[in-house]
């Protein structure tokens, strides 16, 4: 009897039709049957958002007409792709849910913010191995022809053992040559925020608009990081928990006079 083929998901925060996201889908259907369900329209900065208060639409369609995996649009956020796919859509659980590729970094405090890694995360509360893949190339015009080879080991590992669990991945590849990539790191996240500002402007008709501006800075010197390995010229793999419980404070918390 042949072995079933792993049942994959497919997800993004930059839309189903980004350039990113056909990458992913190419690398993983050489290695199993690929379901998509992505946003219609890009989502980036999402972070965990679900859509309560609003319709929700999701369409079939075919965006590569030669390629084997079914794909659906969805009007949501990238979370609402990962419910819509494993509780309408799919008629087993996935064995693995794939996010990305995304545009642009997701390391460090990025990750809270992030829709790609919300999607990974959402899966990985269902159970699912799943992990976050990011690019640091913000243009849609970026060049994914060297994540492929990263993306496929990454996603055949965690297919062979599974996640540990309550973890998902968080991967972030630097923007460099091929040959210049030194390999992948397992990391922490690094302690770094953004300074943030707002660019008040006035628009024709006289009222006050703002553009959400910052500066990113990182304050950790550790050689474990996140930032430090892509400074470095490795790719970023670092393991992100999605139990909020800061469990080191609850012995101080417990010393109140509650």
């Amino acid at each position: 009897m042949a072995k079933k083929r792993p049942l994959i998901l497919v997800t993004n925060d930059d839309g189903i039709t980004a350039p990113g996201i056909r990458t992913l889908i190419e690398v993983m259907n050489s290695l199993g049957d690929v379901c998509v369900v992505a946003p219609d329209s890009p989502q980036s900065g999402m972070g965990h958002a679900i859509t309560v208060n609003d319709t929700l639409y999701c369409d079939r369609i075919k965006v590569a007409k030669n390629e084997p995996q079914s794909e659906y649009s969805c009007s949501g956020t990238p979370v609402d792709c990962v419910k819509m796919a494993v509780n309408e859509i799919l008629k087993r659980k996935p064995d693995l849910c794939v996010s990305g590729i995304n545009h642009g970094s997701n390391s460090s405090i990025n990750v809270i913010y992030s829709g790609t890694m919300s999607a990974a995360v959402e899966a990985g509360t269902m159970g699912i191995p799943s992990i976050g893949f990011s690019l640091l190339d913000y243009s849609l015009e970026a060049n994914f022809d060297h994540c492929r080879e990263y993306v496929r080991k990454l996603a055949e590992e965690s297919l062979k053992h599974g996640m540990p669990e309550g973890v998902v991945l968080n991967v972030n590849i630097p923007k460099l040559p091929k040959e210049e990539i030194k390999g992948m790191k397992v990391c922490r996240q690094a302690n770094a925020h953004w300074i943030e500002s707002f660019d008040k402007r006035v628009n024709p008709l006289g009222r006050e608009y703002y553009w959400l501006s910052g500066e990113f800075v990182n304050m950790d010197k550790g050689e474990d990081t996140d930032e430090w390995a892509l400074k470095n010229g490795f790719i970023s793999v670092v393991p992100v928990q999605f139990d909020l419980t800061a469990h080191h404070a609850m012995k101080d918390i417990n010393s109140w006079d509650l």
